[in-house]
Order: structure tokens, then C-alpha cells, then sequence
């Protein structure tokens, strides 16, 4: 064996959703060069091993997304990704794993139908009632490009998708991949439809406002387009063109602007009275007397009447910088 090459036991999890009760991981043994990649290893586990090994793989140029897969959980595109780099990672120990277990058809390939589903749902195109005869083009100056923020790069291979972990207690969630197309879309200038998908991403249970900002989106995209900063921008276009409606997210939003207004720090039981009501803030009780217990709180926050929150020095300051940069509230 040469130098440049490494033995090692690649592991890789099957199942044939027609006839297998249960999924199963199964080992190859092979060895690994230093400049091959996720996909090479996938090739050599179908044509030296086992024929039945199925997985999705076409460009081999990182910008078609079929080839999107886990090992040891960590989203990666198969073509783009070193083998070594990973098993360095992994202690010599890897797995190689379809994006989404429960929605597998034949070992790395799955079913991605709620994936283009979703994106149906936020009409990703450009919406616009054009000549069918145009005499010129459509033409956009470089500011108005660069505002979609590198959104066009999303190559809509699923990884931030199934890497949400929102996706995996509630199916109705839009998801980053199709959030970042709202805003991809609704962000363009010639686009017609931008307040109706605003609308849509404004809902409760699907929409923005149930994102939990872990950044796991962010972590799993291999091309960086950075699903979070597409899902905040969507928040405030809520807010700029009027589609946001007063509830709890919404409100929970405006408590943080509210609190750095008052004191210049944020007022964790103000931000709840504030986002929930009195009523709504018993149910966070157990959670506050933890709080308490650390000195994060004290027992006088978010009683009425009593301000007991320090100040910041210059607050002045900060409240009109608030204030001039504030442009929407509900």
C-alpha cells in the first residue's frame, strides 16, 4: 500500500423500503486516497462490492445537489467532499447516511417530495405580467442583484433542509431551503408577487416565525448562502411592507428593540410579560425560578411599577440610534 493511501472499514447504512422491515449498516473494506472524495467512496462500495448500493449522483461538480448525504450525521456534498478529511475527523470511524432516515426509498436515496413541495408552496419564480414579445431585456442594476444576498447560489440539494431540526416535530414548516427562496424571489425587483409571499411565510406553524435559530441550516449549506440571514431578512421585510401580525413571535421581536430602548440591556422578564401577558407568563414559572437561582433575574422583574433593570451608560445615545434607524413596528 502506498504512503498516500489509508486501509480502513467504511460503514454504510441500507435499507430497501420494499423489502426490508428494518434498516441495517453493512461494512466495506477499502482503501482511501488522500485526494478522493465522499462519492468516490460510494462508487467503490457499487462497483467493487455490492451492485444493489443505490444513491443519487450526477454533475460531480458541486451544483446539482443530488448527491447531498450524511456521514456521522454532518451534511455533505458527496462529490465535494474529502474522504480523508472526514475520517480524520471521525477517528477513521464513518457512516455514510441518507439526509432524512425516515423518508429513505433505497439506502442514500430518499424521498424529497415535501423538499419541492414546499418550494411550489412559495412560488419560486419571478412572478411578473411581461409583454410575451418583449423588446428589451429585463435588466437590473448591481445593487439591486447584490441585494438577494448570494440567495441565487442555493443549488437546492436539501441539506439545510433536513438538517432543521423544526422539519423533524413539524412537518408543515416551510424550511430554510424554501424560506430562502421566498426571500430569493420576493427580494427581486421584478417580481410581483413579493407581499404574497410574505403573507404565506408570515403564518404560524409554517412560516419564519417558527425558525429556532440553532443555525443548523447555516452549518449544513455547501455553498454558504447562509439560510438564517435570508430567514431574519424575511422578518423585517414582514415588518417593512405591513404583513406582520401582532402575536406572540412578533411581539417577541419588538421586545428586544423595546428593552435596549428602556435600559440598554436586555430585560429577560420584561421581554415575556411584554411577549406573552401576565397570564402567559405562568407558564414560564419553572424556568424563572431557575433564572432566579443563577441571578439572572430577580423576584421584582416584570412586576408592574417597579423598574429595578441597571442602566447603561450613554443610554441616550443608543435610543437615538434606535430611533433613527427604526423605520416599522406593529
Amino acid at each position: 500500500m502506498s504512503n498516500d493511501k489509508r486501509k480502513v472499514t467504511i460503514k454504510a447504512w441500507r435499507f430497501n423500503a420494499q423489502t426490508d422491515y428494518l434498516p441495517y449498516t453493512k461494512e466495506y473494506k477499502m482503501e482511501v486516497g488522500k485526494d478522493e472524495l465522499v462519492l468516490d467512496l460510494m462508487n467503490k462500495i457499487k462497483w467493487e462490492h455490492d451492485g444493489s448500493f443505490s444513491y443519487r449522483r450526477s454533475c460531480r461538480h458541486g451544483i446539482c445537489g443530488a448527491c447531498a448525504i450524511k456521514v456521522n450525521g454532518k451534511s455533505v456534498l458527496a462529490c465535494k467532499q474529502n474522504a480523508i478529511e472526514l475520517l480524520d475527523m471521525f477517528n477513521n470511524e464513518i457512516t455514510l447516511e441518507p439526509q432524512s432516515k425516515k423518508r429513505a426509498v433505497k439506502d442514500m436515496i430518499i424521498d424529497k417530495s415535501d423538499f419541492w413541495d414546499k418550494h411550489a408552496q412559495v412560488k419560486s419564480y419571478v412572478v411578473a405580467d411581461i409583454d410575451p414579445r418583449p423588446e428589451s431585456e429585463s435588466k437590473q442594476s448591481i445593487a439591486q442583484f447584490n441585494a438577494l444576498l448570494d440567495a441565487d447560489l442555493c443549488i437546492q440539494c436539501g441539506a439545510c433542509h433536513y438538517a432543521c431540526p423544526v422539519l423533524e416535530v413539524n412537518e408543515d414548516y416551510l424550511g430554510p431551503a424554501a424560506l430562502v427562496a421566498a426571500f430569493r424571489f420576493s427580494a427581486d425587483t421584478r417580481d410581483e408577487a413579493s407581499k404574497e409571499r410574505l403573507e404565506l411565510t408570515a403564518q404560524p406553524r409554517i412560516g419564519v416565525w417558527d425558525c429556532v435559530k440553532c443555525y443548523e441550516c447555516a452549518e449544513a449549506c455547501p455553498k454558504e448562502v447562509n439560510p438564517i440571514e435570508k430567514i431574519g431578512k424575511l422578518h423585517n421585510m414582514q415588518f417593512e411592507q405591513k404583513v406582520a401580525q401582532s402575536n406572540v413571535a412578533t411581539r417577541h421581536a419588538e421586545g428586544f428593540v423595546r428593552s435596549i430602548r428602556k435600559h440598554g440591556f436586555l430585560d429577560e422578564a420584561d421581554i415575556v410579560v411584554y411577549s406573552e401577558g401576565y397570564l402567559g407568563m405562568y407558564k414560564h414559572l419553572k424556568t424563572a425560578y431557575k433564572m432566579m437561582k443563577s441571578g439572572k433575574i430577580h423576584w421584582q422583574d416584570g412586576v408592574p411599577f417597579i423598574d429595578s433593570m441597571p442602566k447603561i451608560k450613554n443610554l441616550d445615545e443608543v435610543q437615538k440610534l434606535i430611533d433613527i434607524s427604526m423605520t416599522n413596528k406593529l
